[in-house]
């Protein structure tokens, strides 16, 4: 508002300064008054994202009786899953409402058509109100507490007040904006993983058609010409491929006569700077197209593939890492840590690094993982209250990140911040005051 004032004056005192003082004044104070009274209605949890982690939160915040609005940039919920078609679902998590989720959707190849009207009805179900079309342009805080956040709609700015506002952009947008503490990219260097679309191809053969779900699986499929990484490797070596493409995915899609592929790869891309994004929209495109014209000649089953669907985003796959009160290592995923403070138990994926100055994963893809713990304070921003993280954007470091960032646990990971917001809603507390064992019996761990 400050810099608006300043604004405001320069451009009432300007041509020699026609306006008086006490004039002047009165029109600033009008029109930040105008300003300041667009106000929405106070809830108990704000939840910005609509990505499963969010959706996953106004579920169980509503479920638990908070008077809840979850806000969404884009036109439909769903997240990465719809917008940038990222598909099957991965990893898992110990969970009730992971299985609801995914009963509910049609497993971990849902239709991206519909996934979105899911997640709407499971919210409505639950008593959680939502509202499309909405940025998140600013967080407003007073003495380091988060009490809403002020969105840009097509109406103009509008302000909503929370007792507790989740964050569940990916991005971490709103902490940013509230002046949290964040990490990007890998200790050395800072830079991120690679961005990429996913799309889907139909009118494949379902007999013929092979599947390839990682580097590691392309060693074993065979095709007439030799496994599909020598396939790759040598489109690769020839150009018919750009270099930063070392592996072609292919998962089944939800029709047997369609997959999704994930061969794209935009290196140096940091997915909150505008410019960034630009480039890796376009390119990425321009890539799939050429991913296709292989698969036509080189992919068994695919000789008369078409591109389907092309997402509406490009897919991010890391950007801001908020710090917490706790801090989920490299270290903690591959041994299993388990924690008394966990909100996510037995978290479930590989460390899965894709490279971000060449092809391929950065590191082997049989870099496993044993079932681990994500505890509460990795929720719980550091430096500031009313204010709970939820998704890919929790603590933890570039490693750790790599294995919680898949949606299944982002599921988990925003059923845990929905129930501690409206815990803390009810009770006047913060997040960071809230005794953990009172979430997890909420979470039905104790039972």
């Amino acid at each position: 508002m400050r810099n608006r004032r300043q604004f405001l004056r320069g451009a009432l005192t300007g041509a020699g300064g026609a306006l008086v003082s006490g004039g002047m004044a009165a029109t600033v104070q009008a029109v930040e008054l105008a300003e300041e009274q667009r106000y929405g209605q106070p809830v108990d949890v704000l939840i910005c994202g609509g990505g499963p982690a969010g959706m996953a939160a106004g579920v169980m915040a509503a479920r638990q009786g908070a008077k809840v609005l979850l806000v969404e940039r884009y036109g439909r919920l769903g997240g990465m899953a719809v917008q940038a078609l990222v598909g099957p679902l991965m990893g898992g998590a110990d969970c009730p409402f992971v299985d609801e989720v995914l009963n509910r959707i049609g497993g971990r190849h849902p239709d991206p058509n519909r996934m979105d009207l899911e997640y709407a009805a499971m919210l409505e179900e639950a008593g959680a109100s939502i509202m499309l079309h909405a940025w998140a342009m600013g967080a407003v805080v007073e003495d380091g507490c988060v009490k809403g956040i002020r969105l840009l709609t097509k109406q103009g700015a509008l302000r909503i007040s929370a007792k507790v506002t989740i964050d569940a952009t990916g991005d971490g947008d709103v902490a940013c904006l509230a002046g949290a503490e964040f990490e990007k990219g890998r200790p050395a260097d800072k830079l991120m993983q690679p961005a990429s679309i996913m799309y889907l191809v139909g009118g494949v053969d379902s007999d013929e058609a092979i599947l390839c779900g990682s580097e590691e699986e392309a060693h074993q499929v065979r095709t007439p010409a030799g496994s599909w990484h020598e396939v790759v490797a040598k489109a690769q070596s020839t150009g018919e491929l750009p270099p930063e493409i070392g592996v072609v995915r292919l998962y089944r899609g939800h029709r047997s006569t369609e997959r999704i592929v994930n061969a794209t790869q935009i290196n140096r891309v940091d997915g909150t700077q505008v410019a960034d994004l630009t480039r890796g929209e376009i390119e990425a495109r321009r890539q799939a197209y050429g991913v296709l014209d292989f698969l036509r000649k080189h992919g068994p089953g695919y000789e008369n593939a078409h591109i389907a669907m092309m997402p509406a985003i490009l897919g991010i796959r890391e950007t801001r890492r908020i710090r917490g009160v706790d801090y989920l290592t490299r270290e903690d995923v591959i041994t299993g840590r388990k924690r008394p403070d966990v909100v996510v138990r037995s978290a479930s994926f590989v460390i899965d690094i894709h490279n971000p100055t060449g092809p391929g994963q950065a590191e082997n893809f049989a870099t496993r993982t044993q079932p681990y713990d994500i505890p509460y304070g990795c929720l719980v921003p550091r430096s500031l209250d009313g204010l709970l993280t939820a998704g890919r954007c929790i603590s933890g470091s570039h490693d750790a990140h790599a294995s919680y960032r898949v949606q299944c646990i982002a599921l988990a990971i925003g059923a845990a911040a929905g129930t501690a917001a409206a815990l803390a809603a009810e009770r006047g507390q913060q997040p960071r005051q809230l005794d953990v064992s009172h979430i997890q019996n909420a979470l039905g761990f104790n039972s």
